[in-house]
C-alpha cells in the first residue's frame, strides 16, 4: 500500500480521535458543572462521564490536565453568549458579567479555584502554566481596554493601566473565593465600588 493510500485513513482517524476528545470533553464539563471538582480521581471521572479509565488517560494524560481541559473549554469564547459583554464595558464592568455567569455554574468555579492553588505547589506543570498563561492574558488585555478608555475619557488618566489590570483580576478571584465560602459575600457590590473609583470624577 503507498503513501498516498495510508494518508486518509490516518486523516480518518485523527479525525475520530479528535472528535472522541471532544465528546469526553464535552460531558465531563457537565459533571463538573453539577457536582464541582471536591474529591475527584480520574477512575470517577471516566465513571461518571461513560468512558475507562484508560481511555480517559489516552486523551487527557494525567487528571490535572484534564482538569485544566475542562476549564479552558467550557470558558471559551464561542461557548459564551454573544452580547456578554458591551463593547464599551470597562474591565471591571466584565469581571462583574463574569462573576454573575460562574454564580451558576459554581462547580466550575471552584475548579477554577483549584487549578490556581494547585498552581503555586511544585510538581503541577499543567496547572502552573494554565495560571501564569491566563493572568498575563488578561493583565494584558485589560490594560489595553484601559488604555483605550482612558483617552476616550471613561477612565482616571492618573492610573497605571497595567496596575489597573492586575487590581482588577485580584478584586475578582479573590471575591470569588469568599462567594464559594460564603454566598453572602457582596461580590458584585465591592466589583462595582472599584469600577466608581476608577472612573473619572466630575468637574
Amino acid at each position: 500500500m503507498t503513501d498516498d493510500q495510508d494518508r486518509p485513513r490516518q486523516r480518518g482517524a485523527y479525525a475520530k480521535g479528535i472528535a472522541r476528545r471532544q465528546e469526553i470533553l464535552d460531558r465531563a464539563i457537565e459533571v463538573f458543572a453539577e457536582r464541582g471538582a471536591d474529591r475527584t480521581s480520574l477512575r470517577s471521572i471516566a465513571s461518571a462521564v461513560g468512558v475507562t479509565h484508560s481511555a480517559l488517560t489516552h486523551y487527557f494524560g494525567s487528571l490535572e490536565e484534564l482538569l485544566v481541559a475542562v476549564y479552558q473549554e467550557s470558558t471559551a469564547p464561542e461557548r459564551q453568549h454573544p452580547d456578554a459583554f458591551q463593547p464599551d464595558a470597562t474591565p471591571v464592568e466584565r469581571m462583574i458579567e463574569s462573576a454573575r455567569t460562574n454564580r451558576e455554574v459554581p462547580g466550575l468555579v471552584q475548579l477554577y479555584s483549584m487549578l490556581v492553588a494547585a498552581a503555586l505547589e511544585e510538581g503541577h506543570p499543567a496547572a502552573r502554566e494554565f495560571a501564569t498563561t491566563r493572568f498575563a492574558r488578561l493583565r494584558a488585555d485589560m490594560a489595553a481596554v484601559v488604555r483605550e478608555q482612558q483617552s476616550t475619557g471613561r477612565m482616571r488618566e492618573d492610573v497605571d493601566a497595567e496596575a489597573v489590570a492586575a487590581l482588577v483580576v485580584a478584586a475578582s478571584d479573590g471575591l470569588q473565593t469568599q462567594w464559594l465560602l460564603d454566598d453572602t459575600a457582596p461580590q458584585h457590590e465591592a466589583l462595582a465600588l472599584l469600577d466608581r473609583l476608577l472612573r473619572p470624577t466630575a468637574r
